[in-house]
């Protein structure tokens, strides 16, 4: 039986949180692609990554550079809701997350398009605001 919508965002979202950057390219198709479309070409963070192999070698540099480890998901606090699309393969995620660091608590809202094959991520369109990855 193959993953529904939620397990495999949920698998996403956790290999994000633990940054197992192995375990997210793993979820992609082998020519998967990542794109993050609202990010400037000069940021820390990819705008488009094409290939598991791209996707695991830029996901774990960007999470060796990040500087802001401090920042720990509130589970607790975080909300999304997944949106069923006529096509099967197609979900939308709406994302409300909650961030707690030394600062307190921040939220970051974002969208995300995902774009299924045989199972796997073949398209994920990450739409967030670029400055709250610094």
């Amino acid at each position: 039986m193959p993953a529904t919508a939620q397990e495999i965002f949920e698998r996403y979202v956790w290999a994000g949180m633990t940054r197992d950057a192995a375990a997210l390219a793993e979820m992609f198709t082998v020519d998967g692609v990542l794109e993050a479309p609202l990010v400037p070409a000069d940021h820390a963070f990819p705008r488009r990554l094409e290939g598991r192999t791209e996707i695991h070698r830029a996901i774990a540099a960007y999470y060796e550079r990040s500087t802001d480890t401090d920042r720990k998901v509130n589970v607790a606090e975080s909300r999304y809701v997944l949106h069923a699309t006529a096509d099967p393969d197609v979900f939308i995620a709406e994302i409300d997350t909650a961030l707690d660091g030394s600062g307190g608590t921040t939220r970051m809202s974002l969208v995300q398009i995902f774009r299924l094959r045989d199972g796997k991520i073949a398209l994920l369109r990450d739409y967030f605001a670029p400055e709250q990855m610094d």
